[in-house]
């Protein structure tokens, strides 16, 4: 934003200084003309002579006027160095988000001393600096990895159709089927990316939904993928209402039991879904048997485009962003996301979502 230039915050307060001591002074001055001067006889009698009370007066007067003007000099030097003092705590809290205006943000003030309204000011910019840092740092990994994610398909394509215009007797069959997975990996990736961005702005409608009804819907729609895999899904619980997007709310029930139902057992596997309540809350579980999962690993799953070793070499190994989308969805709703595995094997996912107020409406 333009501004006209104007008066530094320093000159300011000098003047605000100034202005008070001036006051003060006249103040004191006037008091004592008032109180004492305007009392005093004609004249009165001192040690050689007379001293009439106009003389006394024009000496007072001139005096007060010597007064002031020291009370000016003195209120000008030394308000613009307690001015000067007072804001070099400011001072270092521009630089420092000036520094962060043109891309350092590894730059932090620690302002040093004991804590007042400037310290505190610092200490909550750094707090700023350091978690922008952090969003800018994952989000250039996120890009990175997405940009890799992207161009492995394409590059595919790319080598599938040169060896099919090398090679015209070529299967085409076998061309048009291996181009349509990786294609249809590809829209799946893209469909990710598009639905995290989505959750992720918040730009979605809210409105009370029934999570035991969205857990029978997203069990209902992967049964056919359970039933392929010797999966069996168990599904229980109670009504448990909440406030979000019935849409991306489905998305994120899809997506725990996808994954559970998809990195389990070999076969003879199990699903367990459950929706509950607590004390302003409603509660959605999945857990599922598998392959033992360590803490180090569990921690890991929410971020982008990170699979287990198991991920990797299954024939539905996603796009890498299923728990990603559900923790981004989580957070969208203000709720909270925990992954916990079994001793057994498998994990425990719990996904807590602030229960509706009587104010909303079904």
């Amino acid at each position: 934003m333009d501004r006209a230039p104007g008066l530094s915050v320093r000159l300011k307060l000098t003047l605000s200084y100034v202005g008070f001591l001036m006051l003060a002074g006249a103040l004191l001055l006037a008091a004592v003309w008032i109180f004492i001067l305007r009392h005093l006889p004609d004249y009165t009698s001192v040690p050689g002579g007379v001293l009439l009370r106009s003389t006394l007066l024009h000496d007072f007067a001139s005096a007060a006027g010597a007064v002031l003007l020291v009370l000016l000099i003195f209120g000008l030097a030394g308000g613009w160095l307690l001015a000067g003092r007072m804001l070099a705590p400011l001072a270092r809290i521009t630089d420092a988000t000036r520094m962060a205006t043109s891309g350092s943000l590894s730059h932090r003030i620690r302002l040093p001393g004991r804590g007042d309204e400037f310290r505190e000011l610092a200490d909550v910019f750094d707090g700023m600096l350091a978690r922008l840092e952090a969003h800018v740092a994952e989000q250039r990994r996120f890009a990175a990895n997405a940009s890799h994610e992207l161009r492995t398909p394409l590059a595919i394509s790319k080598a599938l159709l040169d060896v099919a215009r090398n090679d015209p007797a070529h299967d085409t069959d076998e061309l048009v089927d291996r181009l349509h997975a990786v294609n249809t990996r590809a829209i799946d990736l893209t469909e990710a990316l598009l639905l995290l961005s989505r959750a992720d702005q918040r730009s979605f409608n809210r409105e009370r939904v029934d999570l035991s009804l969205i857990a029978e819907e997203a069990t209902e729609t992967l049964l056919p993928l359970a039933e392929r895999r010797g999966v069996t899904v168990s599904v229980s619980g109670e009504v448990a209402a909440a406030v979000g997007s019935q849409a991306l709310l489905l998305q994120l029930t899809m997506n725990l039991v996808q994954n559970a139902i998809v990195h389990n057992l070999p076969e003879r596997g199990t699903v367990w879904v459950n929706t509950g309540v607590r004390p302003g809350a409603a509660v959605l579980t999945v857990e599922n048997t598998g392959e033992p999962i360590t803490p180090r690993l569990a921690a890991t799953l929410t971020e982008p485009f990170q699979r287990g070793t198991e991920r990797v070499h299954t024939d539905h190994a996603g796009v890498g962003l299923g728990l990603t989308i559900v923790r981004t969805i989580t957070d969208a709703h203000s709720g909270r996301l925990t992954l916990t595995p079994r001793p057994a094997g498998g994990m425990h996912v719990t996904v807590e979502l602030p229960a509706p107020g009587p104010h909303v409406n079904g």
